[in-house]
C-alpha cells in the first residue's frame, strides 16, 4: 500500500514568479524511510507542506496535480483532518512551541484527538524519554537550549503517534550524536509501529541512515533511488550543492571507481590499494598549525572561574577558566545543553557571573556595561530575524555607528565597508526581510561590523542554511578573521569546526572537558563521545589510518599511492 501518492503536482506561491513545485512524481510505500535533499529553495519544505494539506489549505496559490496520503486527497480533506494520520515537525520548531512547559507541550496533540488521559501521560513520557528530555516535563519551553527546544518539537509530534511523520530538518541544532539518535529513533518507530518517515535533511552523514533518497533542485527531483546508490553519486551532488559523503568523495577526487560510504569500508580499501599516510606532508600540516598558533596577539578575553546559574535552575557553567587571544578562530562545542551560549554571552555582557570574572581588554566586563563592550565584542544570533529590525539593509547597518553619534559622512563609509566584506554592496534599500535566511545572516554580520569590533562572536552561524550558503557563510568569516578580526564560534556542525577552526574549546555539563588546536582535539574520538560530539567521516577514516587530517583536500594531500 502505498504511504504517499503525489501525480503531477506544480505549485507556485500567491505572488511568486517561479513555481516552488513543477511535475513532482513521487510515490513512498508504507514504513518506507525517505531522505530529501537539497539546496535552498529546492521546494523540499513545500513539498512536506503538500503532504499534510498546509498546500493548499492555508498557504494560497496556484495548485495543479494531486497529492493522496494514506489514500485521502489533501485537496478534499483540511488541515485538522488530516493531522490526525500526519504529523510534521516544521523547520522553524520555534515556531511550533508555544505551551508553559514540556509536559503539556507534547500532551496538547493527543489531547485534541481525545485520547484518554492515562494513555495521554503515557505518551508523553514515551515520547520525552525517546528525545532524551525526560526530567525536564515541569520547565518552560523558553527555559530550554536550541537543541533541546528542538527535541520538544519532535517529542509533541511523536506523542501524536501518526501514520506518516514528516520531519523538516529536524537536526538543524543538536550535537551530532543526538542528530544519529534522531534517525535511530525514527527509524525503530518506522519498523515497529509501521510508520511511513519522511524527512528533509542537509547533513549526508545522517541521510545514509535512509533507505531512500530523493535529490531535489528548483521544485524538481532530480534523482530517486536507494540511498547507497545516491550518495555515491559526488559529481551530482557537488553539482547541485549538496555535501557528498566525505569517504566516498576522497576516493572520487582519488580516482577510484568503486567508493566506498563507511569509514570502515573506506579503512579496508585504502589499504588495500596499498596506500599511506606521507609523514612529511602530514608534518608540514603541523608546523603551519603551530606557526598561526604563535602568530596570535596578546590575551583579549580572559575567563576565571566562571559560574552562571538561572534563576530557579542548575548551575549552567561551573568553574570556567579560559584565555582568548587576539587573532584567534575559536570553535566553543558541545552537547545541547552544555553551556556553550550561556558561556558566550558573558563575553560582551549579556551575562553577569554569578561567581568568577570575565576581563575583556583588561577590565572586567561587569565594570564596563553592555553599551562599551558591543563597540569591542560584537554578537551574531542564531537566528538573525531575533536581531535585524530595520525597514532596510542600510538602515540596519547604520544602526550602531549612528547611535554612537558617528557623522553621516562616516555612517556612509562603515555602511559601504560593512556591506563590501560580506558580499551585500547593492542591497542598500532592499528589505532585509526579503532576503534569504543566508542573506539575513549576512545583513547581521554587516550590521556588527560596522560598529567595527575586535572580536565577533557568532552563535551557530550556519544553522539553517544549504551547503553551498554554509561554505559561503564560512568563507566570509574566514575572511574576517584573517583582516584582523577574532573570531568566536558556536557550533554543532563538526565538518565547519575542522575545516575553518584554529583552536576548539569542549564543554561538558558547563565544563571545559578538553581544548586545544583542532587537530589534537579532534584526535581524542574517545574524549569528544563522552559530549555527544562526533568528528566528520573523513577525520573519522584519518584517525583510524594514523594520523588527523581535517579535510578531504588534506588527506588527499597526504596520501600516497605506492608501498
Amino acid at each position: 500500500m502505498l504511504s504517499v501518492d503525489i501525480r503531477d503536482l506544480s505549485y507556485r506561491y500567491r505572488g511568486q514568479k517561479r513555481p516552488a513545485l513543477q511535475g513532482i512524481n513521487l510515490e513512498v510505500e508504507e514504513g518506507d524511510f525517505v531522505v530529501v535533499m537539497g539546496p535552498s529553495e529546492a521546494g523540499k519544505s513545500t513539498l512536506c507542506a503538500c503532504m499534510n494539506g498546509l498546500v493548499p489549505h492555508f498557504f494560497r496559490g496556484k495548485f495543479r496535480g494531486e497529492v493522496r496520503v494514506l489514500g485521502r486527497n489533501t485537496r478534499e480533506h483540511s488541515v485538522a483532518e488530516m493531522a490526525e494520520f500526519v504529523g510534521l515537525v516544521f523547520q522553524d520548531f520555534e515556531a511550533q512551541l508555544f505551551s508553559t512547559n514540556v509536559a503539556l507541550e507534547v500532551a496538547f496533540g493527543p489531547e485534541n484527538f481525545c485520547i484518554p488521559w492515562e494513555e495521554i501521560d503515557q505518551r508523553v513520557r514515551r515520547s520525552l524519554h525517546l528525545v532524551g528530555l525526560e526530567g525536564m516535563e515541569n520547565r518552560t519551553p523558553a527555559s530550554l537550549s536550541g537543541g533541546q527546544k528542538q527535541k520538544l518539537a519532535i517529542a509533541s509530534v511523536l506523542a501524536m503517534e501518526p501514520k506518516v511523520l514528516i520531519m523538516d530538518e529536524p537536526t538543524t541544532d543538536l550535537d551530532p550524536i543526538s542528530k544519529l539518535g534522531i534517525f535511530a529513533i525514527a527509524d525503530e518507530l518506522r519498523r515497529s509501529h509501521d510508520i511511513t518517515l519522511m524527512i528533509v535533511e542537509h547533513e549526508t552523514e545522517e541521510a545514509a541512515k535512509a533507505r531512500r533518497i530523493v535529490l531535489m533542485k528548483d521544485g524538481s527531483i532530480l534523482k530517486d533511488g536507494p540511498a547507497h546508490e545516491v550518495l555515491r553519486e559526488v559529481d551530482l551532488m557537488e553539482s547541485i550543492g549538496v555535501q557528498p559523503l566525505g569517504v566516498p568523495q576522497f576516493f572520487h577526487t582519488m580516482g577510484a571507481n568503486e567508493l566506498p560510504l563507511t569509514v570502515e569500508e573506506g579503512v579496508a580499501e585504502f589499504r588495500a590499494r596499498g596506500w599511506r599516510i606521507d609523514e612529511a606532508a602530514y608534518e608540514a600540516l603541523r608546523r603551519r598549525d603551530a606557526e598561526r598558533a604563535r602568530s596570535y596577539g596578546e590575551p583579549i578575553i580572559r575567563v576565571e572561574g566562571l559560574s552562571y546559574s538561572y534563576p530557579g535552575q542548575v548551575d549552567a557553567l561551573r568553574g570556567i577558566d579560559l584565555e582568548i587571544r587576539r587573532g584567534e578562530f575559536l570553535a566553543i562545542v558541545g552537547q545541547n545543553g552544555s553551556g556553550k551560549t550561556t558561556l558566550v554571552k558573558h563575553f560582551n555582557g549579556l551575562l553577569e557571573p554569578t561567581e568568577g570574572r570575565v576581563v575583556v581588554d583588561g577590565e572586567e566586563t561587569t565594570k564596563q556595561g553592555v553599551y562599551r563592550l558591543g563597540q569591542k565584542v560584537a554578537y551574531v544570533f542564531q537566528n538573525p530575524d531575533h536581531q535585524i529590525f530595520s525597514d532596510t539593509v542600510y538602515n540596519e547597518v547604520a544602526f550602531s555607528p549612528r547611535i554612537r553619534g558617528c557623522s553621516e559622512q562616516e555612517i556612509q563609509q562603515r555602511v559601504k565597508e560593512a556591506l563590501e566584506a560580506v558580499g551585500l554592496v547593492g542591497m542598500e534599500q532592499e528589505d532585509p526581510f526579503s532576503l534569504t535566511k543566508g542573506g539575513r545572516q549576512r545583513v547581521a554580520v554587516a550590521s556588527v561590523l560596522s560598529a567595527r569590533p575586535e572580536v565577533i562572536i557568532l552563535d551557530e552561524p550556519t544553522t539553517g542554511l544549504d551547503y553551498a550558503e554554509q561554505r559561503s557563510m564560512m568563507e566570509l568569516v574566514s575572511r574576517l578573521n584573517q583582516q584582523g578580526h577574532t573570531i568566536i564560534f558556536v557550533t554543532h556542525s563538526m565538518w565547519v569546526v575542522a575545516e575553518y577552526a584554529h583552536r576548539v574549546v569542549v564543554l561538558k555539563d558547563g565544563k571545559v572537558l578538553l581544548q586545544g588546536a583542532t587537530r589534537e582535539v579532534f584526535a581524542r574520538e574517545d574524549l569528544l563521545g563522552e559530549t555527544f560530539l562526533q568528528p566528520p567521516q573523513i577525520v573519522s577514516l584519518s584517525n583510524r589510518l594514523g594520523k588527523t587530517l581535517l579535510s578531504v583536500p588534506e588527506l588527499v594531500q597526504c596520501t600516497c599511492a605506492g608501498g
